[in-house]
C-alpha cells in the first residue's frame, strides 16, 4: 500500500500534465520546422499555448495536444523557423525615408539625377519646409562634388536649399544654396581644426564644395526641418510591418534614443533625449508593436561613467513599455572606410593621405566607461569598421574581463576591416561579432572605394566572416536599415555566395546559411540579451514563428535570396500573411 500510493498520485500527476498540455491554441504540422537549439534536428511539428512554445515534435506527439478548439495549420511540408532577429538596425528612420524620396543607393548621371529630383519634388515626396532632402545617396558620387556644385549650384538651384544624405548615414551633400543659410563658408572651414577640418571638402582656398562627413555632416543635416511626431508615427508602424513582412519579429535600435537632428558622433544625452522611444511606447500602447525592440541608448564616445546616470533616467521613464527592453550602450568607435571619407579608424594609414582615420574613442580611458556600464548591468554595442577601432574596441571589452572574469554579451558591428590577431579574441572575450554580410560582395563601395586606398593584407580580411566563425566567434545577422535592406534571406544567402557586378569579395571569407540561420535566430537573440525568451523554439519562450515558401536547405543561394515569409506569426499571433 505504502508504494501503491505514490504510483497513483504519479499516475494522477501524468494525466493532469496531459490535460493542461491538451489544450494548444494552435498547432503547425507536416512540415520542416528548424528550432535554432543547437544540436537538434529538424522536427515536424510545434504546438502553441497561450503566445509560448508548448511542444516540438513529431506530427502525431504534436496533434495529440490539440482539441476541437485548437487552431491547425497544415505545412505543407513548408519550412517553419523562428523569427528572425536584426542585431543592428534603424527602422524607423529608415521607414521614414522610404516614404520620401530616396536613391536606395543607385547611381544615375548627373543630368537624370536632376531630372529625377524634379519630378520627386513635383510628387511632393522631396520637401522638408523649405528644403528639398534626398535620401539614400550612394557614396559614389561624393568624389565629384564639384560636378554636383556645377549642376546645383544655378539656375532654379541658386536659391533652392538642396541636401543629399549619403545612404551610410555618415556623409552628405549640400548646394550653395543650404550653405549660404547655415553660414558655412571658406571662413568657417579655414577657421576650424584640422581634424574638423578633414569631415569638409573644400578647395586649396577652403571654399567648401559641399561635401560633408561625420560631426560636420550632423549639423547640416540636424539643420533640415524635421517632421511631424504624426509622420513619424506613420514611419513606426510602416518599420513593424516591413520587418514583419521579412519574418523579422526582434531587432536592436542601435540608437533608439537619438532624434533626427542629434549629432550622432558627438551625441550627448541629456534626460530628454528620447528619439524615437515615445513612438514604440505608442504602438505598444495600441498593441501594434508586433516585435520586440531591444533599444540601445547612444552615448557619447568620449562619455565618463558618471555620464550614465543620465540615460538611466532615459531606462526608468520608458520601464515596463511592452516588448520593449533596454539592453545597453552604443557608442561609435569610428566612421566609415570608403573614400572620400575614409574615417575609419586603421591600423595601416591610408595609400592617398597617410592618416589613419579617426579614432573617436580614448583607448587610455574607455574601458571605464564599459566597467561603469557593466555595473549597470548594460553591454556596451561599437560601432566599429576598422581595423584600428575594432582592436581599441577588443581592447576595452578586455580590461573589463580583468576587473570581472564573467563575460558580458558586448557586441561590436560592422567589422569591415578585423586584424587575424583579434579573431580569437572574440571567443576568448565572449564578445559578439554582429555583422551586415549583404555587404560582403563585389561592388564599388569595396572595390573602387576601399581596395586602392588600404593595405593588400587588410583588404583580404574584408568582413572576415568564416574566419571569425573558425576562430569560434559568435556571429549575429544585421541590416543596418536604411543603409541596406532588411531582408535578412538577402543578407544570407550573399554570406555564403559574395558576389557582386565587380566579382566576388575574399570568397575565402564565405560562410555557409546553416551558419546564418543561426546568426538570425538564438545568436541575434543573445546579441539583444533575450535568449531566455526568444530565438528558438524551445517550450516556454515566446512563439514567434515564420512560414516560408521554399525549402530554404536544399534551394540554391540565388533561390535563397529571394525567399518570401508566407506568414509570421508573433506571441502565437499571426500578424503578416501577404496580400492576395
Amino acid at each position: 500500500m505504502q508504494r501503491f500510493l505514490p504510483n497513483l498520485l504519479a499516475a494522477s500527476l501524468a494525466m493532469t500534465s496531459l490535460q493542461a498540455m491538451a489544450a494548444a491554441d494552435l498547432v503547425l504540422f507536416n512540415g520542416k520546422v528548424f528550432t535554432a537549439e543547437p544540436g537538434q534536428g529538424l522536427v515536424q511539428a510545434v504546438a502553441v499555448q497561450d503566445g509560448k512554445i508548448l511542444q516540438v515534435g513529431t506530427d502525431a506527439q504534436i496533434n495529440a495536444l490539440a482539441d476541437e478548439r485548437t487552431r491547425r495549420i497544415d505545412l505543407g511540408g513548408k519550412v517553419l523557423m523562428p523569427g528572425m532577429i536584426d542585431s543592428h538596425s534603424h527602422p524607423v528612420v529608415a521607414a521614414f525615408d522610404s516614404m520620401g524620396a530616396t536613391l536606395l543607393d543607385e547611381v544615375k548621371p548627373l543630368p537624370e539625377l536632376e531630372q529625377w529630383i524634379i519630378e520627386q519634388d513635383r510628387a511632393g515626396r522631396a520637401r522638408a519646409g523649405d528644403v528639398i532632402s534626398i535620401a539614400g545617396v550612394s557614396s559614389a558620387y561624393w568624389e565629384n562634388s564639384r560636378q554636383l556644385g556645377q549642376r546645383f549650384n544655378q539656375g532654379r538651384w541658386a536659391d533652392q536649399p538642396l541636401v543629399l544624405s549619403g545612404i551610410d548615414g555618415h556623409t552628405g551633400w549640400a548646394n550653395n544654396a543650404m550653405l549660404n543659410r547655415l553660414k558655412i563658408d571658406a571662413a568657417l572651414v579655414k577657421s576650424l581644426s584640422e581634424s574638423e577640418r578633414s569631415y569638409v571638402g573644400h578647395e586649396k582656398d577652403f571654399t567648401p564644395t559641399g561635401y560633408f562627413a561625420e560631426s560636420r555632416w550632423d549639423l547640416v543635416r540636424s539643420q533640415i526641418p524635421p517632421p511631424s511626431q504624426q509622420v513619424m508615427l506613420k514611419a513606426a508602424r510602416e518599420a513593424v510591418r516591413v520587418n514583419n513582412q521579412y519574418g523579422v519579429t526582434a531587432w536592436m535600435d542601435a540608437a533608439a534614443n537619438a532624434g533626427s537632428g542629434d549629432s550622432l558622433f558627438d551625441f550627448n544625452a541629456t534626460e530628454q533625449s528620447y528619439g524615437v522611444l515615445p513612438l514604440y511606447r505608442e504602438l505598444a500602447q495600441q498593441g501594434e508593436l508586433t516585435a520586440h525592440v531591444a533599444a540601445l541608448l547612444l552615448t557619447n564616445p568620449r562619455s565618463k561613467p558618471a555620464d550614465l546616470a543620465v540615460l538611466d533616467k532615459v531606462v526608468q521613464k520608458f520601464a515596463g513599455v511592452p516588448n520593449l527592453t533596454f539592453p545597453g550602450l552604443k557608442v561609435f568607435a569610428d566612421g566609415v572606410l570608403e573614400f572620400p571619407g575614409q574615417t575609419a579608424a586603421v591600423i595601416v594609414p591610408f595609400k592617398n593621405s597617410g592618416k589613419d582615420g579617426q579614432l573617436l574613442i580614448d583607448p587610455a580611458h574607455f574601458g571605464e566607461l564599459v566597467v561603469a556600464a557593466e555595473q549597470r548591468d548594460w553591454i556596451v554595442h561599437m560601432h566599429a569598421v576598422g581595423d584600428r577601432a575594432v582592436r581599441e574596441s577588443l581592447n576595452a571589452f578586455e580590461y573589463a574581463r580583468k576587473l570581472n572574469p564573467t563575460p558580458m554579451p558586448h557586441s561590436i558591428s560592422h567589422l569591415q576591416l578585423v586584424n587575424p590577431k583579434e579573431f580569437t579574441r572574440f571567443k576568448q572575450l565572449g564578445v559578439i561579432a554582429s555583422m551586415q554580410l549583404l555587404w560582403a560582395t563585389g561592388e564599388s563601395y569595396t572595390v573602387e572605394l576601399v581596395k586602392p586606398y588600404i593595405s593588400a593584407f587588410a583588404y583580404g580580411y574584408q568582413y572576415p566572416a568564416r574566419s571569425l566563425h573558425n576562430a569560434g566567434a559568435l556571429i549575429a545577422g544585421g541590416s543596418d536599415w536604411p543603409v541596406s535592406s532588411p531582408n535578412p534571406w538577402n543578407a544570407i544567402a550573399q554570406a555564403s555566395t559574395r558576389k557582386g557586378p565587380l566579382g566576388v569579395l575574399n570568397a575565402n571569407e564565405s560562410i555557409d546559411r546553416q551558419s546564418m540561420f543561426y546568426a538570425y535566430t538564438i545568436n541575434a537573440a543573445k546579441a539583444l540579451r533575450l535568449e531566455k525568451q526568444i530565438g528558438s523554439l524551445l517550450p516556454g519562450k515566446q512563439a514567434d514563428l515564420i512560414i516560408l515558401d521554399r525549402d530554404v536547405f536544399k534551394v540554391s543561394d540565388e533561390e535563397l535570396f529571394d525567399t518570401q515569409v508566407l506568414k509570421t506569426f508573433f506571441a502565437g499571433k499571426e500578424v503578416y500573411t501577404p496580400a492576395s
